[in-house]
């Protein structure tokens, strides 16, 4: 009776342990033109917990790859990220992706061109809105930049295919070059400096 007694208050503490982690977790949505890219950079952060590629913004019920790439759907590339506020705050993850974007190209971002790869905030409460528009200003006062992204109310996200996730991890190699050979670095070099 005794062992059963500890099982119970140890899977009782397990389980409140796990509702006040799970109360601390929350979700973030950006579009950074190539999912690829700004999910590698999302990823290295400390507080975050999971990212996923995929697509949202559209028309499309059922939207993949090959569809939102044609740009006629209304889809953008984006990552969705889960991330611990008491570990990174979501001002923080705001400039963080405002540092891995060019925020003044309306056209797509680096080499990916077209309004599937415009760049865009998808907020997921009134707070998160008002966060990003005082984000977006602050910057624009800041730096005098032209910002022509986005911050918009997050609607449907659909996880891209499978060989979409972790693209970064799966294919080092390939992801290496298309990173390299879309001009990112530089851009966010002439941008940013070393920020």
């Amino acid at each position: 009776m005794t062992v059963n007694r500890f099982v119970l208050s140890t899977m009782i503490l397990l389980s409140t342990i796990g509702s006040a982690t799970s109360a601390t977790l929350q979700k973030a949505t950006f579009a950074g033109g190539g999912f690829w890219c700004i999910e590698q950079s999302f990823d290295a952060l400390d507080g975050v917990k999971s990212t996923t590629n995929g697509f949202i913004g559209g028309d499309l019920t059922r939207p993949n790859y090959y569809l939102v790439s044609q740009g006629k759907s209304g889809h953008r590339e984006a990552v969705e990220v889960v991330f611990d506020a008491e570990v990174i705050s979501y001002p923080s993850l705001l400039d963080y992706f405002w540092r891995n974007i060019d925020p003044t190209d309306d056209e797509g971002q680096f080499c990916d061109r077209g309004p599937q790869y415009r760049s865009g905030i998808f907020t997921h409460s009134p707070e998160q809105k008002k966060l990003a528009r005082i984000s977006k200003e602050n910057l624009i006062s800041s730096r005098q930049l032209a910002v022509t992204t986005e911050i918009l109310d997050a609607t449907q996200f659909t996880a891209a295919e499978s060989y979409h996730q972790d693209y970064h991890r799966r294919n080092p190699l390939r992801h290496r070059f298309y990173h390299d050979s879309c001009g990112r670095d530089k851009r966010l070099q002439q941008l940013w400096g070393s920020q």
